[in-house]
């Protein structure tokens, strides 16, 4: 099966690509394209996806770059291929040849570029990562490299929605302690239960940051099982583990 990539129209003609979980070579419960180092796949067909993710993006294997996600704020600069992954949840980079490839499975893979100064971003953000700030340092560390933060475009790609991201009372708390106009992202849901817009809040802090030019290309994670991995989903069904999905840009 041909891999399927999606496509932000406000990065424009730099090569990236969501990936969905179509073409991949995994079975079972990862059936498709899980590209997640850390899951419980087979190593070697997790490696067969990943190297089918580098081929549509025209680099080699060893040029996909990734890094050890642990919904961080942490952000890393890729100057060269490296078989290391640094613990991380966000990685820029000016190098040609390289791509950011970033895992996800319901939180926000967002993908950056300022194509006028050749400066690429990727990072993981749920909900954690999102509230203590890894996009407005993705976008700090994107700058260092000569990155214009008016020139940089910023696109979500798919993840929770809002009507299938139930959270509680503490969760709320969390966010409006922080700052109570972060209250607007959430809706009513059943008894003392919320529904939280995660992409929503990625596009509010991307713009925080300086990035105008951003979008969320939609898609919900938890409600298409065909084309998408879902930790969530996951969860509600209590099985034992699930597919990454990537989400690659390169210069």
């Amino acid at each position: 099966m041909t891999l399927e990539l999606l496509k932000a129209d406000n990065l424009g003609a730099v090569q990236h690509g969501f990936f969905t979980r179509k073409g991949g070579a995994s079975s079972g419960i990862f059936a498709g394209l899980n590209c997640g180092v850390g899951s419980s796949d087979q190593t070697e067909i997790v490696a067969i996806n990943r190297a089918r993710v580098a081929g549509a993006m025209n680099v080699d294997a060893g040029a996909l770059a990734g890094v050890h996600q642990h919904h961080s704020a942490d952000v890393v600069t890729v100057a060269a291929p490296s078989n290391e992954r640094p613990k991380a949840d966000a990685m820029v980079s000016n190098t040609q040849g390289i791509a950011l490839g970033i895992l996800t499975a319901d939180c926000q893979p967002v993908l950056f570029a300022d194509t006028k100064a050749g400066v690429i971003g990727a990072a993981h953000a749920g909900w954690k990562g999102a509230l203590d700030g890894v996009l407005a340092r993705t976008v700090d560390a994107m700058v260092a490299l000569g990155a214009e933060r008016s020139n940089i475009s910023a696109a979500i790609g798919p993840c929770i929605s809002q009507r299938a991201y139930e959270v509680g009372p503490e969760f709320f708390e969390d966010f409006v302690a922080q700052d109570p106009e972060f209250s607007r992202f959430f809706a009513n849901g059943q008894e003392d239960r919320m529904q939280f817009n995660l992409p929503g809040f990625g596009l509010h802090m991307l713009r925080e940051a300086g990035v105008q030019n951003a979008e969320w290309i939609g898609h919900c994670t938890y409600d298409d099982e065909a084309r998408f991995y879902s930790y969530r989903r996951t969860t509600h069904r209590g099985e034992a583990d699930y597919g990454r999905l990537i989400s690659v840009i390169r210069l």
